[in-house]
This record gives structure tokens, sequence and C-alpha cells, in this order.
């Protein structure tokens, strides 16, 4: 096989500084896994001090990349070179050493421990048995001062924002030996003014000599903090471009090996009567919130990171207890006391973190789409295994989920494919409320395509669905209304003809609804 190799690239400068130095190189790295190539003959390149997206597709092989890299995963062949030494695989111990640390999308501090501790764990103790608190209070401190935010390093960090949280993890890989810094999907839990504080921090990064592998699906974002741009499709490479050289078509189209539109499909649905109504609930955190859906409309949810949107959710889906208020379906009050009484109700729930609540990673695809599902694939207490074949090989073909086959584990597949069994799981057992949590997360730009038309087939058929998005284009996008939530309550109701980005936010950060005229 021919393999695809890298242009030189031309030094782009920052300051007085160059970035013609190639730091790490890969070369025709082959990973394979039963039924799988999960990388075919790799061979791309990085510069000292430069921020160097990697895109693709879910499947592309990026997460098989960084665990190579990170020693996580032995290649089958192929070479890692690191400023001129050559290895044919790394192991987790000689990636930190040599200056390699990982951000992963979800999160490996300890809730429970402060911030300070969580950057220090594991770091061997002055002579004694003790830690020295302060002392690393004080330097986690230097550490968040040099990153120009201001945290309480003392606190645990569970009572941090998500973006805070992202920070932490940051502060941990420079209180290392940090030569190249992997980031993935860095911004996915964060808002709009949260993504500005992290660019910074990477600019920063970057001005003091730190490599960065920056993966995205969020392409507006990587014209603003790329230098140079890798595509892979389907485990290989497929070219890396000069950030200022390209246009996003040019990379959807490199992904996808096609032309693919961002645009969010149009629907035709017409809304009919209200199908589902929710009147002052409270719980989880959540106080006297009132909103009805009607058949063929996507209402969305829009607020803050902590809100209280996935916090309703949970409470409408039986996962947390109602104090106060009703629920109706069709006009019928329901009586939802757990997660069981919601789907057998009909009401579906495809959750935020699909890794802890949405799928069952070691049980196969075909498992967990029949998870939900069983009272419509048994006879009596046996299940009926032709059924339960059928309607897991139907979802994974609709859904276009990259498999060797339905038996494999969720937890082999990539985190776009694992949140494609999420969906199917619950949309094979719930069709009239559908809850859709954050359901692009993490997703690339075809799949997305993919998900939106699944959302309007789902309303063309009569069905309804909530929808909370942090992507505010989504939210304008897909939604015939959008609520608004602030700490906890309901702080207004947007129309479609009222879409205002500006407005929303200001609502989000508790401003006040539009009067309406009389």
């Amino acid at each position: 096989m021919e393999v695809n190799r890298i242009i030189p690239f031309t030094s782009v400068l920052q300051g007085n500084k160059s970035m013609t130095d190639t730091l790490l190189a890969v070369k025709d790295i082959v990973k394979t896994y039963p039924g799988v190539i999960a990388i075919d003959n790799l061979s791309f390149d990085l510069k000292k001090g430069e921020v160097h997206a990697l895109i693709g597709e879910n499947g592309a092989g990026k997460s098989t990349l960084i665990k190579i890299l990170s020693g996580a995963i032995v290649p089958d062949s192929g070479t890692i070179t690191i400023e001129g030494k050559d290895y044919t695989a790394m192991t987790p111990k000689l990636a930190k050493s040599i200056g390699i640390e990982v951000i992963y999308q979800e999160f490996t501090l300890i809730p429970g421990i402060s911030a300070a501790e969580n950057i220090f764990l594991g770091e061997k103790t002055k002579p004694g048995i003790f830690v020295d608190i302060k002392e690393r209070e004080a330097r986690a401190r230097k550490i968040f001062e040099g990153m120009h935010v201001d945290i309480d390093v003392s606190k645990p960090v569970r009572s941090l924002s998500p973006a805070y949280q992202q920070i932490v993890e940051i502060a941990k890989a420079i209180s290392k030996n940090l030569k190249i810094l992997i980031m993935d999907e860095p911004t996915a839990p964060l808002m709009v003014s949260e993504v500005q504080t992290l660019f910074s921090i990477v600019k920063d990064l970057k001005k003091r000599g730190v490599t960065i592998i920056y993966i995205s699906h969020r392409l507006e974002e990587l014209f603003e903090i790329a230098d140079r741009i890798t595509v892979m499709r389907d485990g290989c490479y497929v070219g890396t471009e000069n950030i200022a050289d390209v246009t996003r078509e040019k990379l959807i189209s490199m992904m996808v090996g096609r032309t693919v539109s961002e645009n969010y499909p149009q629907r035709k649905t017409s809304i009919g009567k209200e199908i589902f109504r929710v009147e002052h609930l409270s719980g989880n955190g959540d106080y006297d919130i009132s909103f009805n859906l009607h058949q063929g409309e996507i209402l969305g949810f829009a607020g803050l990171v902590g809100a209280g949107r996935t916090e309703l959710m949970r409470v409408i889906y039986g996962a947390n207890a109602c104090d106060e208020g009703k629920i109706f379906l069709e006009n019928k009050e329901l009586k939802i006391r757990n997660c069981s009484d919601a789907i057998r109700n009909g009401i579906g729930y495809i959750p935020e973190d699909r890794k802890t609540q949405g799928a069952f990673l070691r049980m196969s695809i075909k498992w967990n789409i029949a998870m939900n599902n069983l009272r419509h694939l048994s006879h009596g207490i046996f299940l009926n295994n032709t059924a339960e074949q059928e309607s897991a090989e139907k979802y994974c073909k609709l859904f276009e989920i990259k498999t060797p086959g339905i038996d494999q584990q969720v937890m082999n597949l990539s985190g776009g494919n694992q949140q494609k069994v999420v969906i199917a799981k619950t949309i094979a057992a719930s069709k009239k409320v559908i809850i859709f949590d954050e359901p692009t997360r993490g997703i690339d730009v075809k799949a997305k395509q993919e998900i939106y038309a699944l959302m309007n087939n789902l309303v063309r058929d009569g069905n309804a669905i909530i929808m909370i998005s942090s992507d505010m284009p989504e939210l304008l996008g897909m939604s015939d209304r959008i609520a608004v939530i602030y700490e906890g309550r309901k702080n207004g109701e947007v129309m479609k003809t009222e879409f205002d980005q500006n407005y929303i936010l200001d609502l989000a950060s508790g401003g006040k609804a539009h009067e309406k005229a009389e």
C-alpha cells in the first residue's frame, strides 16, 4: 500500500520564534483489532510550539492515535519519533517522562478532594509520611496565577464548574514536564464565554513552547486556535493544511470524502395538539417550572452549565424525585416514580453522559438496544432471540453504527458510535416524548446530520422532542421554541420568530424577558 506522507510545512512565525523544528513524528503506524483496521499506515508530524488540530469523523482513528501516543495501547507496527529519538511503542510511564500529557473528554479528577490535591496526586512527598497540604496549595496557586485564573485551590473540585474543572486538568499537565499536550474535545462541556478563557490558556501555553494536539468537532473554533490541521478518515491520513489556507467546506469534504452540508435540515411538519405538559414542577434543585409540548414540535432548553436543565429532565424521567407539581401526557396525569414508569408511558431520555448513564459499555450493542425494550421483544418470560437480533440490526443500519457486528462490546466503539447506540436504545423503547440531552456532543458533522434527520423524522411521525443543548447554533437551528432556565427556574420562553442569540444568552444569565404586548 502506498503511504500518504505529509508535505513539509512552511513555518509560521510566533513573534521571534519559528515552528520549523519537528518535535514529534509518527511514521507508518498500524493498529488493528479483530475485524477492524483502526489505524492504517498513518504518518504525520508536529512542530514545536504549534496548535495542531486533529479532526475526522467518529471512528476515524483519532482516539486510537491518542492512546498510542500516551502509551495506553501498543501499535502493531510503525515508528514514533520524539526529538529525534525513535520508539516502536510508548508506555504510560515513558510518555509522561518525555512530556506527553492527555486531557480526555471525561475528566480524570477525584471530585471529593481539592484542586491542589488533584494536581499533585501521586507525587512523592517530602521525607516523612505526611503530605504538606499548605505547600501544595501554594504551588497550585502559583500555577493558576500563571494561567491568569482565580481558583480556590482548597475547595473540592466537585464544587467547580466544568470550565474550571477543565482548567484544573490543564494545571495537572502543567505541573509535570509538559512538552506535548493532547486535548480531546476540550470545549464540549463549556459555554461561549468559558471557551474564550480556555483559548487564552491554550495561546499562553503555545507561547511557552508547548505543542498542542487539539481534537474537536466544532470546526468554527479551529480557525481561531489552530496553526495547522490534519484530517483522518477510516484510520488513514487524508491531509494536512495550514489553517489560513482552508475553508470549513473543504475540511468537511476531507473528513467524509464528499460534500456534506452543515445547514440544519428543513422541517415541514405542522405542529399539532398538546401532547405533554408540566405544571409547577419542583425537585432536584429546580423550582416551580411549567411548560407544554405539542405533537411534531422540538422544544429547546437553553441555560448556562449548572442552570438546572438536566436536573429538570431527570425529575421528569423519574431518575430523581419530584417534590411538587404534575406531569401530563395526552391530558392524563402521570405518576412517574422511576425510570421504568417513564419508559412504559412512552417517555425516553438520552442522557448527557453516555459512558456512565447512557450505555452498558461492557455489554454488546444487541444487548444494549434490547435492554429498555424487553416487553416488546419477549413472549412471557422468554426473550425472542430473533426479534432481538432483528431490532439490533435495524438500528445499527439506521444509524450507520460502525462495528464488526452487533455482538461487539459498546466500550470498543468510538465515542460517536457509542452515542448512536444510546439513541437507538432509547428510541427502540419510547416513541411519544423523547428527551435529547446534548445529543450531538462529541459527534462529527456527518453523524450530526444523521441525528438531526432522525429527530425530524420522529416529530414528523407525531412524536415530540425536548432538546437540551449548549450549542447555540444547534438550539436556534433545530428548535420551534426555546425555554430558558436560570438558577433552577424558568426565566423565559422564546418563540421561533423571536430567536436571537444575544437575547437568549441574556435570559440564561438572569436577564429579564421581554414583556409581550397585550
